[in-house]
């Protein structure tokens, strides 16, 4: 019942959520109506479009190359695998992500392209997801600083609160990469955490140079796709000042990994909601920066997805 209780909450909580985001862009919209011929105008601004396209196009493979990559590095403890085949499990999981909720289905397909020791890849797969949750942290703590610099407006007592929390957050990062091997053998005393022990035990047996290079891998990843973000902001003629543009993109990176995922929608909505909000003071058309988010969208999500559902149709439901 109480299971039951708690799916019926986050499906409801989701659906506000949502249709939060949906009110916010069509308030956007209807502020300034979207009109295609301001986006064509804006894109014939731009000298050689297709050259910003092609390289939007040519960095998602690198994007989710540095993905396998951090995924790689993880799986040493669990499951030897080569860089090849990090590559497709990764694509597995986003093509299942796309369709299921939160990192259930990121983390079910990188299991299922496994042979053996499966619930050992479920506590590798959080420590990825892990990882780059908390690179986008830090990355956005540091752009929310920049922000409130540039934009006064926003530099409130809620606004200087909320990067407390962020720094504060970062540093405790920090201080759980100390005591994770601690932390794991304390939880091993409960009986009731033992039976799960097989999942997250993995995390505790990292050592710190598996760590550095996974966390390594994460950031550059990060870069990539802020590098893809500012490609499709100058794809459709979006000029801004590099630092302002960094910590653009650093808040609605931010934005999109703190809120949860929605089935059948990925992120489609929260990036798009998150910088109408983030780049509102500068004065770019909603319809314009709209269509660059979108975009994106198209490039680092929606094509690794259909190269993904190839290796879907190949993972096995059973391990040797």
């Amino acid at each position: 019942m109480s299971l039951k209780l708690t799916k019926k909450i986050t499906f409801w909580a989701k659906i506000v959520v949502l249709a939060g985001l949906v009110v916010y862009i069509g308030y956007v919209l209807r502020q300034q109506q979207f009109d295609w011929t301001v986006v064509n105008r804006q894109i014939r601004t731009v000298a050689h479009p297709e050259r910003w396209m092609l390289a939007l196009l040519m960095l998602t493979p690198v994007n989710w190359g540095f993905e396998a990559l951090k995924w790689q590095i993880l799986l040493r403890r669990v499951e030897g695998v080569n860089f090849w085949q990090a590559y497709k499990g990764v694509l597995a999981g986003v093509a299942l992500g796309f369709a299921l909720p939160a990192q259930l289905g990121d983390t079910a397909g990188r299991v299922l392209s496994l042979r053996t020791n499966r619930a050992g890849a479920v506590g590798a797969s959080l420590v990825s997801g892990g990882m780059q949750f908390y690179v986008a942290l830090v990355f956005g703590a540091a752009a929310w600083w920049h922000h409130l610099t540039v934009v006064p407006e926003r530099n409130t007592l809620g606004g200087q609160g909320l990067l407390a929390v962020l720094a504060g957050l970062s540093g405790l990062g920090v201080v759980f990469g100390f005591v994770r091997r601690p932390l794991v053998r304390w939880l091993e005393r409960f009986p009731n955490a033992q039976r799960y022990a097989s999942y997250w035990a993995v995390a505790g047996q990292y050592d710190d140079r598996e760590i550095g290079l996974a966390l390594v891998a994460a950031a550059v990843r990060y870069l990539v796709f802020s590098a893809q973000f500012y490609i499709a902001l100058r794809l459709l003629g979006i000029t801004l000042p590099g630092a302002v543009a960094a910590s653009g993109v650093g808040l609605v990176f931010l934005a999109k990994t703190m809120t949860p995922a929605f089935n059948l929608l990925s992120d489609l909505g929260v990036r798009e909601a998150a910088s109408l909000w983030v780049f509102a003071p500068f004065g770019i058309p909603a319809p314009v920066l709209l269509t660059a988010t979108l975009t994106l969208w198209f490039a680092n999500v929606l094509t690794p997805v259909l190269v993904g559902l190839i290796w879907v149709w190949k993972l096995k439901l059973t391990a040797e």
